[in-house]
């Protein structure tokens, strides 16, 4: 008998070369082991909710009144909620067109998008247009829409740092594309040396492949450094030069532990360097709920802003996105309510900003704590986490420890990591999902866990050395 269509040998090829290291061999075995009683502390995936982080309390309660609209009926509504939440839940439900049970349009409500835009002229200084603005589910979401359009088939690359978040290499390999690594500098902090991604792009050429688009991810992850304004106009010109899209996942910009190098999004330098780049460079920009001193990873809401794209090409992303009817309603707005934060003399911006605040005066300590625990540490060394949510140190494992590895088949450092859960109950990610120099070893965990917790934690990652 032949093999049935879902039969493992029939399913589609590229579905088996997907992987996803975050979710992968190590967060399958610390789930098990968190079944048989094992306290795990899992630090594998930036989820500040899940260990510990406490949602905002102004966006929560607009969006419990968004979803019990009823509520805004009761008379002593105003007992339990601050005006400004009620005033914002009807100001949300009057432009939706049925509350949040009701799809919206497939690009996202225009109001909401109109909001998207409104923040992104604030923070960068040029308009922005909201038929230009897709609201999506999560960031993750519109970086499968675009490259999903990019992407045509095994002849087509992108450029894609590394290490890199595998959202990138899982993606690319579903859609049949070549992934392009260009290399990260480790010794310069991370930094990004265009001449890398010369030759990234010569030799993917020489190969037969069109190099297509160029990924950039700042801050890093799972690297953690923040690109100048320098870097950025360096690889704006390279896109110019070699006719690439620009895709820039800016989804950590809230995330910021250093003053030298803030966020500048790839939007401002590119309309900065002014044309003839600026009007022909094609860039698509994404951001999300989920991380910040927000941390809504559940509620998966995100968007994308397009430049320099054509109308017949807007229309064609449309036309998919419309497929899927609708983004999820509540997270849109709540991704409202992250551009349109409350202002001086609202009610509730006082504990707003005292909780905004203290979630990353925290994350900027426990970057820090995490760093110099790691640097303390025997045969590790460690980039400070300038932006993001993780540490990425570098492990110099010993010759028997790499031997170890080989003789139970496993690539060092996920046979350091899984070591390091059963002996500790600390879920980490091997730097080998994230892609590195050959010979060189990592690992990546997040700096999310309480700050009260930090240095247990860290000497527990010394103990096993």
């Amino acid at each position: 008998m032949s093999p049935k269509a879902l039969d493992y040998e029939s399913i589609n090829e590229k579905v088996k070369k997907v992987q996803y290291a975050v979710r992968g061999e190590l967060y399958l075995r610390a789930s098990e082991l968190q079944k048989e009683g094992k306290k795990i502390i899992f630090t594998n995936v930036g989820n500040p909710h899940a260990l510990g982080q406490k949602p905002l309390s102004f966006p929560r309660q607009v969006v419990a009144l968004c979803q019990a609209p009823f509520l805004l009926d009761d008379p002593n509504v105003g007992l339990i909620f601050p005006a400004d939440a009620i005033a914002k839940a009807k100001h949300y439900l009057s432009l939706t067109s049925g509350g949040l049970g009701a799809y919206s349009d497939s690009r996202g409500i225009p109001g909401v998008r109109k909001e998207v835009a409104e923040f992104i002229k604030r923070r960068d200084g040029y308009p922005s247009d909201p038929e230009l603005i897709f609201l999506t589910d999560g960031a993750s979401k519109g970086v499968q829409q675009i490259l999903n359009t990019i992407i045509r088939g095994e002849g087509d690359g992108v450029l894609v740092p590394v290490p890199q978040y595998p959202l990138y290499s899982a993606t690319i390999a579903l859609f049949g594309g070549s992934l392009i690594p260009y290399y990260l500098e480790e010794t310069e902090n991370w930094g990004l040396n265009v001449n890398n991604l010369s030759q990234a792009v010569t030799q993917a050429r020489y190969k037969g492949i069109a190099v297509r688009a160029m990924v950039i991810i700042n801050p890093g992850n799972p690297t953690g450094q923040c690109l100048s304004e320098a870097n950025l106009r360096q690889i704006l010109r390279f896109c110019f030069q070699e006719n690439l899209v620009l895709l820039g996942d800016e989804v950590y910009q809230q995330n910021i532990y250093q003053d030298e190098r803030p966020f500048i999004s790839a939007k401002k330098v590119l309309m900065d360097m002014g044309p003839p780049i600026s009007r022909e460079v094609q860039l698509v920009s994404f951001h999300t709920v989920s991380k910040g001193y927000w941390g809504e990873c559940g509620q998966r809401g995100g968007y994308f802003e397009m430049t320099n794209i054509p109308p017949k090409t807007v229309d064609e992303i449309y036309k998919v996105a419309s497929i899927s009817l609708s983004p999820n309603v509540p997270a849109q707005i709540l991704m409202g309510l992250m551009v349109n934060p409350p202002k001086p003399g609202d009610i509730s911006y006082e504990q707003f900003i005292r909780e905004s605040k203290g979630i990353l005066e925290s994350l900027r300590r426990r970057a820090r704590l995490m760093t110099d625990g790691f640097n303390n540490c025997r045969n590790v060394v460690c980039n400070f986490t300038e932006g993001a949510m993780y540490s990425f140190p570098q492990l110099r494992l010993p010759p028997r420890a790499i031997e170890a590895a080989k003789k139970d088949g496993k690539v060092p450092d996920v046979f350091y990591c899984l070591k390091l859960l059963e002996a500790t109950g600390i879920s980490t990610v091997p730097g080998s999902g994230f892609g590195q120099k050959e010979g060189v070893f990592h690992l990546r965990t997040t700096i999310l866990p309480a700050e009260e917790d930090m240095p247990e934690i860290m000497v527990q990652f010394q103990k096993v050395q």
